[in-house]
């Protein structure tokens, strides 16, 4: 299992092949990137996403955990991006694998869940004409992550 944390944009396609490549035993890999969208108020020229190093990392790490215990995954990645992003920059990405692809799949549902509205990060929307609003989690995230 591996969890990052970090500022720097990655490589999507370097990052799934590695975990593809060291998932022994999976029948099934799944991967999903979310990328930064525009905002649903206005041009947005950047997001940024704040977090407490430590806290954060943790937080992900307690709930990969019961990912992979939940579904018998063999693997699980989860990697999130913090600072300043521009509409169409990635911004996370889950990986995980098991010997079947429903438990794949669904975990792999239930961490994106998570990430969108309880991981502790908070979103920051910044539009082109220089306004900022806090993102909060939607009640259609709120009832996603509920379903678990």
């Amino acid at each position: 299992m591996k969890i990052v944390v970090q500022d720097a944009s990655f490589d999507f396609g370097a990052e799934a092949q590695a975990f593809s490549d060291a998932a022994k035993g999976a029948g099934a890999v799944v991967t999903f990137s979310g990328v930064v969208r525009e905002a649903d108020t206005g041009a947005m020229a950047m997001m940024e996403i704040e977090h407490y190093p430590g806290m954060t990392e943790k937080a992900l790490e307690k709930i990969a955990t019961e990912a992979v215990a939940r579904w018998s995954l063999t693997d699980a990645l989860v990697i999130h991006r913090h600072g300043r992003l521009v509409p169409g920059d990635q911004i996370m990405m889950v990986a995980t694998a098991a010997r079947h692809r429903m438990a794949a799949f669904e975990a792999a549902e239930y961490l994106m869940d998570y990430l969108k509205s309880r991981a502790p990060f908070w979103k920051k929307e910044i539009l082109e004409d220089g306004r900022a609003k806090w993102v909060s989690a939607k009640d259609e995230d709120e009832e996603a992550l509920n379903r678990w």
